[in-house]
């Protein structure tokens, strides 16, 4: 009998601790986080392999070469974009850390499961620096977004084009780089309807992998600019918390402090009471 009340107080005991555990946890910060991680790693990955297959494009179907100078062509563009994307995932990968961090710092249930803290003027500049920064980056989204449905809006025009081009028999359609700023002026690589070229990069699956990994590339910078909107609303929820709290801490100092004066008011004039009498 005892042995089951035991093992029943420690069955609870767990239970309570996995509670408190679970409702330590800042939901809102979690959910955008996972959001944003997702994100990015939609925009990185597959704007990454999207840009490689721009570049098999060129060089197989257009006929683009890579310049042996060290001039700025379209494909030392590509070697760069590649490389602010690997940048955009790591630097974003720590950042959804400390914020997430930010959040179980300035959640209510660890004020509960730990006890009261002191609100700093440094945790009240932190909070703000971060809702600053967020802004920032959300703006900055808002034009890797704006920036991404470029290559989105050329390969739509192309995959057109190629539609038109097997429905309406004989029509005089061109794709040329040119128009777009790949390539220079000085430099003729049309592409023309009834070339083998044309067809086989019309049938080609790097077209229309591209396509729609331009397209999931989108729909990451999206999800990170939603991500950002939601971190920007945790943000502020925490900062009107810590406000609050640290109102609320400077009311009970002063309470505590007015309550100790008169508790010793009154022990003074108890013992002068005392003293008179004997």
């Amino acid at each position: 009998m005892e042995e089951d009340l035991d093992e029943g107080q420690t069955q609870k005991g767990c239970l309570e601790c996995c509670i408190k555990c679970l409702g330590g946890i800042p939901y809102p910060s979690l959910v955008a986080t996972i959001l944003l991680y997702a994100g990015v790693a939609l925009f990185c990955g597959c704007g990454h392999e999207a840009l490689s297959g721009t570049v098999t494009i060129l060089q197989n179907y257009f006929e683009v070469v890579r310049s042996p100078l060290d001039a700025l062509d379209v494909f030392t563009m590509i070697d760069i974009i590649k490389y602010v994307v690997y940048g955009i995932a790591s630097a974003f990968f720590v950042y959804g850390i400390l914020l997430m961090v930010e959040g179980f710092f300035t959640s209510g249930a660890i004020k509960d499961l730990y006890g009261d803290f002191k609100i700093t003027t440094c945790g009240r500049c932190v909070s703000a620096w971060f809702i600053m920064l967020t802004y920032i980056f959300m703006l900055a989204w808002l034009g890797v977004t704006a920036f991404t449905s470029i290559p989105v809006f050329i390969y739509f025009n192309i995959w057109n084009i190629c539609q038109n081009a097997t429905v309406l028999e004989g029509a005089s359609l061109c794709l040329d780089p040119r128009q777009y700023g790949i390539i220079s002026l000085a430099e003729a690589k049309t592409v023309c309807a009834g070339s083998e070229k044309f067809y086989k990069m019309c049938e080609s699956t790097e077209l229309d992998m591209t396509f729609h990994l331009f397209i999931c590339a989108l729909a990451g910078a999206g999800a990170a600019v939603i991500a950002m909107i939601h971190y920007l609303m945790v943000l502020s929820a925490n900062w009107a918390y810590v406000k609050d709290a640290c109102r609320m801490q400077k009311y009970e100092d002063i309470k505590s402090k007015e309550e100790q004066e008169l508790h010793d008011i009154h022990s003074t004039r108890s013992k002068e009471r005392l003293n008179a009498y004997t």
